[in-house]
């Protein structure tokens, strides 16, 4: 199978160049707006931005996919909240000239998608909940949704959580690895302990991804761990395993900070669709940990 990442540079698409590079049954196309961070086993790599149409239809057509998975977005929220044209050009517009480019193939689009659709009145949630989101990144991801609902594309959504991770360069940082370093610094922090996630192991979400792209299964689905956490219970979690100082660790609230985007208070996801219809088995929270403590030689 010919699979096409887009955004093979972020913590998701490097993770899925790792994974699909190593099945033998399948064929690597990556792509980025940028040169490749990470080496490439096996496969091809293409430039892509898929903000442009001409560009993405040549790709497409140069590259014959079956399917696409399309990681690449604006993820940070408060930016997306103050620079809204970039971000509906990123997040919505791009997508749309992904299904432009496939509309009347036979190739599959997997599109992720996250929690931050919702309103975080309650969680954790299955994938009938109703949408309602906060911010202006969530309309954006939904907006997306809407998109490839009404199209006449083969496709999956796969929707997910507050994603950690180690990256090969070690550019992006997450929830675990702020944790770690700030602690490993003797930085003092404040974590808060109002919001609810279930966090998801890079790794798992590209199981995830696969899965998708190759199961003939047309949906929803929400891919993340299976565990409800707080920022807080992750922080302390993470100092735990690492043998790190958790009286640096201060517990706080969300009213404490201010930001341009409201987040939505309870989410996390309910994962039992994902088990059943995509074989879908994410590690546990501290098995995530294990992985990372190995890949950064601790």
């Amino acid at each position: 199978m010919r699979i096409l990442v887009t955004g093979s540079n972020g913590l998701l698409g490097q993770k899925l160049v790792e994974l699909i590079s190593s099945q033998m049954d399948h064929h690597l196309i990556a792509t980025a707006k940028s040169k490749l961070v990470i080496d490439l086993p096996k496969g091809e790599f293409h430039f892509l931005d898929i903000t442009n149409f001409e560009e993405a239809e040549k790709v497409i057509h140069n590259t014959n996919p079956d399917a696409i998975i399309n990681t690449a977005a604006m993820t940070q929220v408060d930016q997306c909240e103050t620079e809204k044209e970039k971000c509906w050009l990123n997040n919505v517009t791009a997508v749309e000239n992904l299904i432009r480019a496939i509309a009347g193939k036979k190739i599959r689009l997997i599109h992720l998608s996250t929690d931050f659709i919702f309103d975080g009145l309650h969680g954790p949630l299955d994938e009938l909940e109703t949408p309602n989101p906060l911010s202006y990144y969530g309309e954006s991801k939904w907006a997306a949704e809407k998109a490839i609902l009404k199209s006449n594309i083969d496709w999956a959504i796969l929707r997910t959580v507050l994603v950690f991770g180690v990256t090969k360069d070690m550019s992006r940082s997450n929830i675990v690895l702020w944790v770690k370093k700030s602690l490993t610094e003797g930085k003092k922090i404040n974590v808060v302990n109002d919001q609810w996630r279930t966090p998801t192991l890079a790794e798992d979400l590209a199981m995830g991804c696969s899965l998708a792209a190759t199961k003939n299964v047309q949906g929803i689905y929400h891919i993340s761990g299976s565990e409800m956490m707080t920022p807080y219970a992750i922080a302390m979690a993470t100092a735990d395993f690492f043998g790190l100082d958790k009286s640096l660790i201060t517990e706080t609230d969300s009213t404490k900070f201010t930001q341009p985007a409201k987040r939505p208070a309870k989410t996390g996801f309910i994962i039992e669709k994902a088990k059943k219809e995509l074989g879908y088995k994410p590690h546990s929270f501290r098995d995530g940990l294990a992985l990372i403590a190995k890949q950064i030689g601790e």
